[in-house]
């Protein structure tokens, strides 16, 4: 594989960044060859051993480019829930979706577990949104790194004193520190970061989004009053859906609008399957990829779909048409291709607006000719519409916007 002449310039100016630094930040848009120009660097660099750490559905992907670069050095390509079987022996790392590590003010247990693995060793972090919410996401991120512009400082809270902006929010109606305001800590990280653009890059075809509204089922309607209304639910069978919290009533009537629901004896039941049906009698003969909430929304989809359903991604583009790829949304959204769809279908929406700019660019290279179309299915009245506003915006969907919603 080649690389494309923008990719080898971005390389040589990481490997010139990690020669100074140790440390580089690859900001590129989805779709625009991250993997392999990381790969690249690493080339340039003179790594031996590389640790390649990304989402499980992206493992086959990164496998599939590293032997199309042909890079002279050994690879193992690991999901971070695996990190804990990591041995501390090799000499390049390489971090693919890096947001991923900015929970705080505590670090998580993957941050941790880079911790121990990453030591001294040069780093390639990759993100195409390295903070989506907070500048404070990013604190963590270069914590794994012995090589952190932010060593100064033992941890997050040292770190917050300096460059957050003291403020607090209400839990239950409890008052909380409220760490996600900080200063403008882009100075710090300019130097280290590369970034570049699907327009840079050249791409013709751009996402374009079309929201198909479904009419409310009634037992759907029902149930979303009912339960907003009465804050419990008693099936016919004796099962019990329960919103005695405004959390889990958020939660539930999400659940509702992709026609399913949790009851509170730990079973997914499936209430209503109207929007698999409308895929299937509205895309038939097309090749579509759906990404799905609940676990429940994904029997629905093998139920209507029986047969024709693919979850490896790489099986599906090499499939024909008339084939369905399901995902859900969290394990799908990131770092898997799907250029080959006709079109990307949302069963439901996430509450995280990272999972809606990454989901919808799943379609999206550079030599697609092909409208890259992402259709929305949303019950008319339900919940979905509402929040596809919210992280339109890059601003995720939380309870307050839902008690705004019903006030």
């Amino acid at each position: 594989m080649q690389l494309r002449e923008y990719q080898q310039s971005i390389a040589e100016q990481a490997h010139s960044l990690l020669l100074q630094y140790k440390i580089v930040y690859l900001c590129m848009q989805v779709r625009t060859g991250k993997t392999i120009t990381a790969i690249a660097a690493a080339k340039m660099y003179g790594a031996k051993k590389v640790l390649f750490v990304t989402k499980l559905k992206a493992i086959s992907s990164i496998q599939k480019d590293f032997k199309a670069v042909g890079s002279p050095f050994d690879i193992y390509v690991i999901n971070y829930e695996s990190l804990h079987k990591c041995e501390n022996d090799f000499d390049f790392i390489i971090l693919d979706e890096a947001h991923c590590l900015g929970q705080y003010p505590s670090p998580s247990n993957r941050v941790k577990e880079l911790k121990r693995i990453c030591s001294d060793k040069p780093i390639i972090y990759l993100s195409g949104t390295p903070s989506p919410e907070s500048y404070s996401q990013m604190y963590h991120q270069f914590y794994v790194s012995s090589f952190s512009i932010f060593n100064e400082y033992k941890n997050f809270y040292a770190w917050h004193k300096v460059h957050g902006i003291p403020a607090v929010k209400y839990l239950y109606n409890r008052q909380i520190n409220d760490y996600s305001k900080t200063k403008d800590i882009m100075p710090f990280i300019q130097p280290l970061m590369i970034s570049y653009t699907q327009e840079q890059a050249g791409f013709e075809v751009f996402v374009e989004e079309k929201i198909i509204m479904l009419p409310m089922p009634e037992k759907i309607g029902w149930a979303v009053k009912k339960l907003q209304k009465d804050k419990i639910i008693t099936t016919k069978e004796g099962k019990v859906i329960l919103g005695d919290t405004a959390v889990k009533e958020m939660q539930k009537v999400h659940q509702l609008c992709g026609g399913t629901v949790k009851v509170e004896e730990g079973e997914a039941i499936v209430i209503d399957m109207s929007k698999a049906e409308y895929i299937k009698e509205h895309f038939a003969g097309k090749k579509v990829a759906i990404f799905y909430k609940y676990v429940a929304e994904m029997a629905a989809l093998k139920w209507v779909f029986n047969g024709r359903i693919i979850t490896d991604p790489m099986e599906f583009n090499k499939a024909g048409n008339d084939v369905v790829f399901i995902s859900q949304i969290q394990s799908g959204r990131e770092g898997i291709n799907l250029s080959t769809a006709d079109c990307l279908i949302m069963y439901n929406i996430d509450f995280s607006a990272v999972s809606y700019w990454q989901a919808r660019a799943r379609l999206q290279t550079k030599d697609r000719v092909e409208a890259a179309i992402v259709y929305w299915l949303f019950f008319a009245g339900g919940i979905e519409n509402k929040i596809h506003q919210m992280v339109m915006n890059k601003k995720d969907y939380t309870l307050n916007h839902y008690k705004k919603s019903l006030a």
